[in-house]
């Protein structure tokens, strides 16, 4: 276990670092009355997470998501246990930063927005709104591989990971928050009692990072790099 305080700390703290940041910006955008706008938020959730992935990438791998770990875990690249802790991990960590958004940003902006709790439009059905959290994670997860676990990887730290983040929130922000994270929906949730449609935040990006996983460790990746755990 004292081979695990390390990177469980990094997860936490780097899930933390995030959720803060991109649930934070959704309730200063509406306590601004719009003044971040959707590319706003979209940029500040991106470099917050760039950030956190780079800044922990050595200690953890920088995953910052169940999604990722998930997807990992399916591709043989972290052990079952590991991959359990760190989830628990980045989901306390979400949950403390959704509790700092609530004692430290305006408190009616957090309550009209659920303290950044992502929400499905009305437009989209559930199977629509899964289809988009699917894909999106897929574009994230793939991102992590050929960034970070592919051998002949660009050393771009967390840079890449972040880009797909903000091109993500922007196509599918307005439509489902484009959380691609179930931790993201998850502290906020917990926080504001915002259970809405709430599986789908878990079922679309942990499908998502499920396509990744097997695209990547069964074509993508070199022969050589297809077994065997990080």
């Amino acid at each position: 276990m004292k081979t695990l305080i390390r990177p469980l700390a990094a997860e936490f703290l780097g899930t933390f670092t995030f959720v803060f940041v991109s649930a934070g910006a959704v309730v200063v955008d509406a306590a601004k009355s719009g003044e971040l706008g959707l590319v706003g938020v979209a940029l500040a959730s991106a470099f917050a997470y760039a950030v956190a992935v780079t800044a922990t990438m050595s200690i953890s791998g920088g995953h910052i998501n169940p999604a990722v770990t998930f997807g990992l875990w399916v591709a043989r690249k972290i052990e079952p246990r590991q991959a359990a802790f760190y989830v628990i991990a980045q989901l306390l960590g979400a949950v403390l930063a959704a509790l700092c958004v609530r004692a430290l940003l305006p408190e009616l902006a957090g309550e009209v927005t659920g303290y950044g709790t992502p929400r499905i439009s009305g437009l989209l059905t559930d199977a629509q709104a899964v289809g988009i959290e699917a894909l999106l994670t897929f574009f994230l997860v793939g991102a992590v591989f050929g960034t970070a676990i592919s051998p002949a990887a660009p050393r771009v730290g967390g840079f890449g990971v972040g880009l797909v983040l903000l091109f993500g929130i922007l196509v599918g922000g307005p439509m489902t928050g484009a959380a691609m994270n179930p931790a993201r929906a998850f502290g906020p949730a917990l926080v504001a009692g915002a259970w809405q449609a709430h599986l789908l935040y878990w079922v679309g990006p942990l499908l998502g990072a499920l396509l990744a996983a097997i695209v990547w460790r069964w074509v993508l990746l070199p022969e050589a790099d297809r077994a065997g755990s990080l």
